[in-house]
């Protein structure tokens, strides 16, 4: 996951660098808004692709007594952060430019500047795009891209992939309003422009909130892993049932796993401890991305009944 995401966000962030400071001088030069919200917008995503750096740097420390899960959820809160970043910054100036520009429009100067940036730019986000398209294809399976999207515990890879895609949006959209401002002879479609990068930055900021969101929250392990751990918990000697199994990731290869498990009542408590040890061995063996792992062990009744009262306690506190 690490190497995967890092050759993204390093080609994205590259390439959003350079292209901010060509759009910023194209749009001081011409006077373009729809050009000035792009400059707004890759300045916006270069500095998006350090947070997620930084995010990933901090969420590799270790363990320590003040934070004994480790620091993985903080890559999840920089995500988090960028999402409302460019919904900020960068819908909200784009939507500022182009509103400004249609009450008060004003001519583009020579647009053949404009075109000649846009034309790099696309090239350079063409192959950031690239890159990370191919890395997230990699990882999906037979998934769809949605279904991906939805599952994935690595928000830097799918933030950095619908930051290009709204980037490659963001270029068509300001070339058409250049050029059929510059055709129809109507200055307030380079304006019109900006607001579209503004509306289309500030659905992928929503979006990718969503989705980051829901990991701050604390989702569960892929139903595969899941099913995985059950079978192997299935299979093992003086087993009787298992009576909970619970998943939540600290990071995108960082899962917590709780399980409770009611074993043969006719067995020593050294063979329930053998039984335990081989078990954490063997799922931490086959499953690296388990890094925490407890279990308990309980009756079956008393389990249930423990889930009953739980739930009506919630039930209680609801009403």
């Amino acid at each position: 996951m690490a190497t995967g995401s890092k050759k993204v966000i390093y080609a994205a962030l590259a390439g959003n660098a350079l292209i901010s400071v060509t759009k910023f001088a194209a749009a001081t030069y011409t006077g373009s808004s729809a050009m000035m919200s792009e400059g707004i917008h890759s300045l916006v995503d270069t500095g998006n692709q350090g947070l997620l750096l930084y995010g990933m740097k901090k969420a590799s420390r270790p363990a320590d007594d003040k934070h004994p899960f480790g620091y993985g959820v903080e890559l999840y809160f920089w995500a988090f952060v960028v999402a409302i970043l460019i919904f900020a910054v960068g819908a909200g100036v784009s939507l500022y430019e182009g509103i400004q520009k249609i009450v008060e429009p004003h001519p583009v100067t020579n647009p053949i500047v404009n075109y000649v940036v846009l034309g790099l730019a696309m090239i350079f986000e063409s192959v950031a795009w690239f890159i990370a398209l191919r890395e997230f294809t990699s990882i999906k399976g037979k998934r769809s891209y949605m279904q991906a999207v939805q599952q994935s515990k690595d928000p830097a890879l799918f933030t950095v992939l619908f930051e290009d895609s709204a980037a490659l949006l963001g270029l068509v959209a300001a070339f058409i309003g250049l050029a059929a401002a510059q055709i129809l002879g109507l200055p307030w479609l380079d304006g019109a422009a900006s607001v579209v990068i503004g509306i289309i930055l500030g659905g992928t900021a929503i979006f990718l909130a969503y989705e980051t969101k829901g990991l701050l929250l604390g989702e569960s392990a892929s139903p595969e892993l899941v099913a995985n751990i059950r079978a192997l918990v299935a299979e093992t000697p003086n087993v009787d049932a298992l009576n909970e199994l619970r998943t939540m990731h600290m990071g995108p290869d960082d899962v917590l796993l709780a399980v409770s498990l009611d074993f043969k009542n006719d067995i020593s408590v050294g063979q329930v401890e053998d039984a335990i040890y081989k078990l954490e061995q063997t799922i931490k063996a086959r499953f690296p991305m388990v890094r925490r792992l407890f279990i308990e062990v309980q009756n079956r009744k008393h389990h249930e009944e423990m889930v009953r009262q739980e739930t009506d306690a919630a039930a209680t506190e609801a009403h």
